[in-house]
């Protein structure tokens, strides 16, 4: 750029400096029409000069969108390093001033769903997945001043979800009932997604096994949950257990089940994954 910069500058120093010679050794008549000689033969150069210098800058405007776009395609989860399989959302419930169900001795659903949320996180990464979380602090996703901050809440939660386009979405809860009998991991889906629905089985299907529940249950559909009916992607609540049952609260709290209960999750994810065009 600089060295066609520099001859356009020759052309114009030169042509100037025929051009007092002519206007000083010619009649007025011949050193006109010379002089139009002259500006016709920089117009030329010129021609051929600028568009090259446009040329090559476009290419290499080519070249690094081309750049770019490789990468986006290479990168399908958009981290710009890892993720080379696809992106997944793990959607930590309740948060901030939402705690969630209260178990009887005194433990926050909040605090337990995102243990178990940043553990699948750390499985999944491992595997070769971008995670994207809806949340990572205690934090709810509301603004202080907002009069209905759990509709806000939920609002940018699916928000995160559709920004994110993933394979996947996980919704970590604890489950509650009035019968604190009642215990052992569920799984629900949107009852009008066919891949959901196959997500919720596999998942519960590897909870069942791997966590040795007695009186497993199987996938359940619905059609109210927020999160379910809102995002477009295949998305499943999983209830880890519930916190209504004394002895199920505080397994729930054991790090060694903690482990047990994301790897279960974990393991149904995959297994979905591996039958399933996304």
């Amino acid at each position: 750029m600089k060295n066609r910069k520099r001859c356009v500058s020759r052309v114009f120093r030169r042509a100037a400096s025929a051009k007092d010679g002519v206007i000083k050794n010619m009649d007025q008549e011949t050193g006109v029409k010379l002089l139009q000689y002259f500006m016709l033969g920089i117009l030329l150069v010129l021609c051929f000069i600028l568009p090259g210098t446009g040329a090559k800058r476009t290419a290499r405007e080519s070249v690094r969108q081309g750049g770019s776009q490789e990468l986006r395609e290479n990168d399908p989860g958009g981290s710009g390093s890892g993720g080379e399989k696809g992106t997944i959302v793990i959607d930590a419930g309740h948060g901030g001033d939402d705690p969630g169900m209260i178990g009887p001795g005194g433990v926050n659903e909040k605090e337990l769903n995102l243990v178990y949320a940043k553990k699948l996180k750390g499985l999944l990464e491992a595997q070769g997945y971008r995670v994207v979380m809806t949340r990572e602090t205690e934090d709810g996703l509301y603004d202080a001043d907002q009069p209905n901050k759990k509709a806000q809440d939920m609002e940018r939660r699916v928000k995160i979800i559709e920004e994110s386009a993933p394979l996947l979405t996980v919704s970590i809860h604890q489950n509650s009932y009035p019968d604190a009998s009642v215990s052992g991991p569920q799984v629900f889906y949107f009852e009008h997604s066919k891949e959901a629905e196959k997500l919720a089985s596999s998942v519960q299907s590897a909870m069942n096994q791997e966590l040795g529940i007695e009186r497993p249950r199987t996938q359940k559909g619905n059609t109210t949950y927020y999160i379910l009916k809102r995002s477009s992607s295949v998305t499943v609540i999983v209830e880890c257990g519930f916190l209504t049952n004394p002895q199920e609260e505080a397994k729930l709290q054991q790090e060694e089940y903690q482990d047990r209960v994301a790897r279960a999750v974990c393991d149904g994810i995959l297994e979905y994954l591996s039958q399933s065009v996304v």
